[in-house]
């Protein structure tokens, strides 16, 4: 397995049965394939059970996510507006949501839309991770050798302490009280392999898991 799907895959393990559940672009978006039965999408611009891409004569305009993309909706979709769809993110309806990162603190804040000479758009990231009940971050540890999680954010911040688990091809690192918690990791590699890569201090959780590479 590729390292994008096994982040997916990792991601998904944090969702339930009965779950609503919103998905951001790139990674996110392949935690579909690896949700438990019963986990439903919503997509911002107005729907409930967002299911598998739609290929060939399945691509219909009326069933196209908020990143563009062109679905097949799954039994028991619910449809509205949009207004009525970030009300049920707003309101804390949603389990969960899954975003890239471009940098994290260590106290959580995250910043995903913007950074020096280029701006990809924040959509409806600002609501989702401070109205979804959990927020899961997938990105590399680094990029280009660079840390991405750090002390603080320099990059404009979507939402201030509001990650609560971050994925990266190398670790799972929980954002808590106490500060950052290694709590999985690659297998071959140790805890000073991920602090070498990180700016804040990190603990190790005492039941630290191996994940396979």
């Amino acid at each position: 397995m590729d390292i994008r799907h096994r982040m997916a895959k990792r991601a998904a393990a944090y969702f339930s049965a009965g779950d609503i559940v919103n998905l951001g672009i790139g990674v996110p978006s392949l935690c579909n394939n690896y949700a438990a039965p019963g986990v439903m999408f919503h997509t911002e611009n107005g729907l409930i059970g967002v299911g598998p891409l739609a290929e060939g004569l399945m691509r219909v305009e009326s069933f196209c996510n908020a990143n563009g993309m062109r679905f097949v909706p799954v039994p028991g979709s619910a449809v509205f507006d949009s207004a009525d769809s970030f009300g049920i993110v707003r309101s804390g309806r949603l389990a969960a949501t899954v975003l890239g990162g471009l940098q994290v603190s260590k106290g959580g804040d995250l910043a995903n839309w913007a950074r020096p000479g280029k701006m990809v758009g924040m959509g409806g990231a600002m609501d989702l991770v401070n109205g979804a009940r959990k927020v899961i971050v997938t990105m590399e540890l680094t990029a280009k050798g660079q840390p991405k999680i750090l002390n603080e954010c320099a990059y404009p911040l979507t939402g201030k302490a509001c990650v609560d688990h971050i994925v990266t091809e190398q670790c799972v690192i929980d954002v808590t009280g106490d500060g950052l918690v290694l709590r999985e990791i690659l297998e071959g590699l140790t805890p000073d392999d991920i602090r070498r890569q990180i700016e804040p201090e990190l603990l190790v959780a005492e039941d630290l898991t191996t994940l396979a590479a």
